[in-house]
């Protein structure tokens, strides 16, 4: 009977070690655009890798850059799932002008920490730039990106996923909250600097000249180049909540020191 439970035992860590052990996705790096090793990406350009893939299980596969060892300032590509082998696109593009990248990771795998490892790097200089780009990207980019939103299209409508009332109403909510957090911005210093004197009138104009400075910039950087705040709003919702946060310290500072009675 012993023998017997040993053998079971043994026969078990002989099935999942097995199970553990199958291979996980290899991605190797095909070719880049813009290429070369040092690369000054113009002003919302994105970084394109053409990346061949083998894999026996479904995996979605990121391209993400890195800049001494931390996520650099960038977006990069969403995946649908891939099978089995061929080409895929990644790619990323730099929030700022500057900013700086030594190192891109990518990745294979369900999205989850644990699940999704590093399965190549690439090492290469890519800075953001100010300039406009000058040279029309490679056929394989058109290519592997229509083949990419046709994988995600056809994924999508498999799964039977279409977003019912409910979340229709909580994404109409999400957007007017948005909205409210917006208008909030401008208005909340400006009833500081309308009801408050003396220096919570000066402190409430900090946030006031702040608004202010966001959206000049953004109307003046548009009238030259159209493209330069192409997420303008996230911008102007960013700058919002740090007035909103601003103002509710000064009303609370203010309240506490008695200066509102």
């Amino acid at each position: 009977m012993r023998r017997m439970a040993l053998v079971v035992l043994a026969l078990c860590a002989c099935l999942g070690w097995n199970g553990g052990a199958r291979a996980a996705a290899t991605v190797e790096v095909l070719e880049t655009f813009p290429p070369g090793a040092d690369i000054a990406l113009a002003k919302n350009q994105n970084y394109y890798l053409r990346l061949r893939y083998r894999t026996d299980a479904p995996v979605r596969i990121w391209a993400r850059p890195y800049f001494q060892g931390r996520p650099a300032d960038a977006g990069s590509n969403p995946s649908p799932r891939y099978e089995g082998s061929g080409e895929a696109l990644g790619w990323f593009f730099l929030m700022q002008p500057g900013t700086q990248v030594d190192e891109i990771r990518i990745t294979a795998g369900d999205g989850g920490v644990r699940t999704t490892p590093q399965v190549a790097s690439l090492r290469v200089r890519v800075a953001g730039g100010s300039g406009a780009a000058s040279v029309p990207e490679p056929a394989w980019v058109a290519r592997l990106q229509a083949q990419a939103d046709e994988a995600a299209r056809q994924q999508q409508a498999s799964s039977g996923y279409a977003p019912g009332a409910g979340g229709t109403l909580l994404l109409g909510g999400f957007m007017l909250a948005m909205l409210a957090v917006g208008l909030l911005a401008f208005a909340a210093p400006a009833w500081g600097l309308w009801r408050w004197r003396g220096g919570w009138r000066i402190a409430a104009a900090v946030p006031a000249a702040a608004m202010a400075f966001v959206v000049l910039r953004i109307m003046v950087s548009t009238a030259v180049d159209p493209t330069s705040h192409n997420l303008w709003p996230f911008e102007v919702l960013q700058a919002g909540v740090l007035a909103l946060v601003a103002m509710l310290g000064l009303w609370i500072a203010r309240r506490f020191s008695g200066a509102s009675r």
